[in-house]
């Protein structure tokens, strides 16, 4: 191995990537972990960073050990994952207390309180500062790190006390590499504190910290998007056998970083991510909100540019969890033992309908309290055609969603690129491409394309790319067919009928987390 490599880490929900990545994107070596979320009767979800630092640390030394020469290979390291949730550490980078992730509403009633009102749940006098200045605001669920903050702050006071910085994640793990706090607008983008009309002004708008009561002291400090932060700790780089000027660039969500991966730069170049959550997304020119659908254009892969964000609670997820549940006490089925029992369904499942709202829905409608279900079950109704109909309802979501984003952006996007663990089934990449009725690029390697996407960004960093240049991955394309196509449209108009249906007795009975 005499290529220049990144160690990449991909943070994701349900536990961290690690990868040896050339900074040419390609996958040297990797290892995917999964750690829990831990979840309380009353709205808490929470996960142990300093779980994920030692996963991180021993996955790293195997790594290492396993490639010749990789130790003294290594450039640079880059973060990226998920966002939306707050680690509160002391002022070396150590927490204090676990991370409050994004499924976490605790701190919602404190959201309320600040700028809670009859406008769709807001006080518009309150609002509108924040849609001005950011392109969205903090949400009343307090699923985001406003709520999280505000709920550590109150209802957990010796946390408090001992903290320093409330830091998202991957700003986190920056730290635990180099000993200097830190963020970027896109790191803190569901922070909703930064004017995103002036990306190069890197401070907290005083306004809007004021709105929710927050003081700016216990916000690390702001810098470009794609710098470099610095360099190796003493201690890091002594315990992970690697060199002390190896650079460490600033962290990444998982949004930005799966753009860059799919080779998704410019603008209106869209992918699609099928991971435990889903969302789609393309760089734009400007800044943007559709506040009625939860779609907004937020800090993009450059201090000029902006991407399109929106999110859908519950993706590849659903079939994680139809996975368990048939499994029952019994052994589980692979994830293509069941694609491929899926596959002898027949596009419509038998009529069978899945509505994948398991957590709740963010985007393109707002409701916590919806829930997932299946319909139109019958005597006949095999294990294939549940299998299938959530592969069916997902797209579906995914297909309601993807209206008001061609709307959002003016124009048709297509091809469609399509990465994250689900991506990984050629029968869901078909289904997509039918219930889309777009042409669907599944990108080589999917699982991994965030970890591609955060070492080409280092790559930018070292200066031996620019962003336009960075090498885009192998595809493999799908068209929509004459089969499946008109089958899997007529499933987005149902699966809107069936979210009127199911939303008021939903609010009766679902109590939301």
């Amino acid at each position: 191995m005499t290529s220049e490599l990144c160690l990449s880490i991909d943070l994701g929900s349900g536990g961290p990537k690690i990868g040896l990545v050339t900074l040419e994107g390609e996958i040297i070596a990797n290892e995917v972990h999964s750690v829990t979320t831990h979840f309380t009767e009353d709205g808490g979800a929470t996960q142990d960073a300093n779980e994920w630092w030692r996963i991180i640390v021993e996955a790293t030394k195997r790594l290492l050990a396993t490639v010749e020469n990789s130790s003294t290979n290594v450039r640079a390291i880059a973060v990226t994952g998920m966002y939306a949730s707050t680690v509160p550490v002391d002022a070396n980078g150590n927490p204090t207390g676990p991370c409050v992730t994004w499924l976490d509403v605790r701190g919602g009633r404190y959201t309320r309180e600040a700028i809670g009102g009859w406008f769709q749940g807001y006080n518009p006098r309150k609002i509108l500062p924040f849609v001005r200045k950011t392109g969205g605001a903090p949400s009343t669920a307090g699923a985001d790190p406003i709520g999280q903050i505000l709920s550590i702050m109150r209802d957990m006071p010796e946390v408090a006390a001992a903290t320093c910085w409330y830091m998202e994640p991957i700003d986190f793990l920056t730290m635990r590499f180099t000993g200097v706090a830190t963020a970027t607008h896109a790191s803190r983008l569901v922070m909703w504190m930064t004017d995103n009309r002036k990306l190069d002004n890197y401070s907290y708008d005083a306004q809007l910290l004021a709105l929710v009561g927050l003081d700016e002291k216990f916000l690390p400090p702001l810098q470009a998007f794609g710098s470099v932060v610095g360099t190796l700790s003493d201690a890091v780089a002594s315990e992970l056998g690697l060199a002390k000027d190896v650079v460490v660039v600033s962290a990444i969500p998982d949004l930005h970083a799966a753009a860059i991966g799919a080779g998704a730069t410019a603008n209106y170049e869209t992918h699609l991510a099928l991971s435990t959550t889903s969302w789609i997304s393309c760089p734009v020119p400007k800044k943007k909100t559709d506040i009625n659908h939860n779609i907004a254009a937020v800090p993009g892969l450059s201090n000029d540019s902006y991407v399109v964000i929106d999110n859908q609670e519950t993706g590849a997820k659903s079939l994680e969890w139809l996975r368990n549940v048939m499994a029952g006490s019994g052994e589980r089925m692979s994830f293509d033992e069941m694609t491929a029992l899926a596959a002898t369904s027949p596009p419509g499942s038998h009529g069978v309908r899945f509505t994948p709202w398991l957590a709740g829905e963010r985007s393109p409608i707002d409701n916590k309290n919806i829930r997932a279900g299946f319909t139109n079950l019958s005597i006949t109704t095999a294990s294939a055609d549940l299998v299938r109909s959530v592969l069916e309802g997902v797209a579906a979501n995914s297909a309601w969603l993807f209206g008001y984003i061609e709307k959002f952006a003016g124009r048709a996007l297509t091809p469609i690129r399509l990465l994250g663990g689900g991506a990984q089934s050629s029968l869901w990449c078909q289904i997509y491409a039918d219930t889309l009725d777009r042409e669907v690029r599944q990108i080589d390697q999917p699982l991994l394309a965030q970890l591609r996407g955060a070492a080409l960004l280092a790559s930018v960093a070292l200066g031996r790319h620019s962003l336009s240049e960075v090498p885009a991955p192998s595809a493999t394309t799908f068209h929509p067919s004459p089969d499946g196509g008109p089958s899997m449209r007529e499933r987005v108009e149902d699966i809107k009928s069936l979210y009127e249906r199911d939303k008021t007795w939903s609010r009766r009975h679902v109590k939301a987390r």
